[in-house]
C-alpha cells in the first residue's frame, strides 16, 4: 500500500484493471484501517480519473450480492451525496412520487455519512425493515412499485470499510460510486453528482452502457435539481444547461430546501411533503427531480409533462400510497 498511496501523491494514476483490485483486496480486508483510510482520502485531494472509477466500479459489482428484477425495468434514483448543501430527502422523497406516477422504482440507498440523515437512516426512522430477501424485495415492487435496496445487505464485501467511511465523515470515492453499483442493474438511471468534473466522468462510462441515463449537477454546487439556479443535464440525447423556467418553474431560495438537523427532524419534513403539506418551494424541486426521473424512463415525453404527472402523484397521494405499501401499513402514516 506504501507504494501505491506515493504513486498516487505523486499524481500519477492507476490503469483500470490495478483499480479493480486494489478495491477487491480492500474489500477482503488486506490493508489496515489507517491505509484505507489514507487511500480514501487521497482521493479528496487528487482528481479521480474514468479508469479508476471505471475499476472501482467494476469491482464493486462483482462483489455485490445481485438482484435479478430486470423484469419489473425499475429506475434507480440516486444522489452521489457530499454536497454540503444539507436539503432535505428529495431523491428519496421522488423516489415514492415517481413509484405512485407508474414507473417501477429500485432505490439504492444508505444511511448517511458526510449527511446526517441518509435515505436508510430516514426509512428505518419511519419504520421499514430492510431486507435483501428476493420474494419481499418482489413484493414490494409488485404492490407498491418501489423496492428499497440498503446498500450494506448487497455489498456485504464493505463492511471492513463501512467503520472508516464512518469516523472519517467527510465524502470519499465511494460517494461517487454509490449511484452506479446498484445491485439490480437497472437499466434505467437518474443520477446526481456533486461536481460538473465527475457529471463529465460518469456521462462518460454511462454512454459506454446500454442504460437510459440522466446525470444532473446543479451548477450552485447541489447534487441534484435544488431549482436555486441553473443546471447541468447530460443524457442520451447530450449534454445541456437548463433553468427552473425549462421545467415550468420558479427560481426557489436555498433556505427553502433545507433539511432537518436531526433525523426525527428530516423524517417530519420528509412525511409532511409526502402528505401534501410542504411548502410550494419543497413541492416544486421533488416535483423537479420526480419529473426528470420520468423523462429519463420516457425521453420521448416533455420535461413540462413529466413535471406535471410528478406533480399529480404528490397532491393526489399516489406517492404516499406507494410509501405506505412499501412499509405494508394498513392506514396512513402520519407526522404526530
Amino acid at each position: 500500500m506504501k507504494d501505491i498511496l506515493n504513486k498516487l501523491i505523486e499524481h500519477k494514476s492507476l490503469d483500470k484493471e490495478f483499480a479493480r483490485e486494489i478495491l477487491i483486496e480492500l474489500a477482503q480486508g488486506k490493508y489496515t484501517h489507517s491505509q484505507v483510510a489514507a487511500f480514501l482520502t487521497v482521493y479528496m485531494m487528487r482528481t479521480i480519473t474514468v479508469d479508476e472509477l471505471e475499476g472501482f466500479r467494476d469491482a464493486m459489482l462483482e462483489l455485490c450480492t445481485p438482484v435479478e428484477i430486470g423484469s419489473y425495468d425499475a429506475i434507480d434514483l440516486c444522489g452521489t451525496g457530499g454536497d454540503g448543501k444539507d436539503t432535505f430527502n428529495i431523491s428519496t422523497l421522488s423516489s415514492f412520487v415517481v413509484a405512485g406516477a407508474g414507473q417501477n422504482v429500485a432505490k439504492h440507498g444508505n444511511n448517511g455519512v458526510s449527511s446526517i440523515c441518509g435515505s436508510s437512516n430516514l426509512l428505518s426512522y419511519l419504520g421499514y425493515e430492510f431486507t435483501g430477501e428476493k420474494d419481499e424485495l418482489l413484493r414490494s415492487l409488485d404492490e407498491a412499485g418501489i423496492c428499497f435496496l440498503h446498500a450494506p445487505l448487497f455489498h456485504p464485501a464493505m463492511k471492513n470499510v463501512a467503520p472508516i467511511r464512518r469516523e472519517l465523515g467527510v465524502k470519499t470515492f465511494f460517494n461517487m460510486l454509490g449511484p452506479m453499483v446498484n445491485p439490480s442493474f437497472p437499466r434505467k438511471q437518474l443520477v446526481g453528482v456533486f461536481s460538473l468534473e465527475l457529471a463529465r466522468l460518469y456521462g462518460y462510462l454511462y454512454q459506454k452502457t446500454n442504460k437510459d441515463f440522466v446525470i444532473l449537477h446543479a451548477l450552485d454546487g447541489y447534487d441534484e435539481i435544488s431549482l436555486t439556479g441553473n443546471f447541468k443535464m447530460i443524457s442520451n440525447g447530450g449534454e445541456k444547461i437548463l433553468s427552473p423556467e425549462d421545467l415550468g418553474l420558479s427560481k426557489v431560495a436555498k433556505e427553502e430546501i433545507s433539511g432537518g438537523k436531526t433525523i426525527e427532524e428530516s423524517a417530519k419534513i420528509f412525511m409532511k411533503i409526502l402528505n401534501g403539506e410542504g411548502t410550494k418551494a419543497q413541492k416544486a424541486v421533488v416535483a423537479a427531480n420526480a419529473g426528470m426521473a420520468l423523462y429519463c424512463s420516457n425521453q420521448k415525453e416533455s420535461l413540462e409533462d413529466c413535471v406535471a404527472r410528478a406533480y399529480a402523484s404528490l397532491e393526489r397521494g399516489q406517492a404516499l400510497r406507494a410509501f405506505n405499501r412499501l412499509l405494508n401499513k394498513n392506514k396512513t402514516y402520519t407526522t404526530a
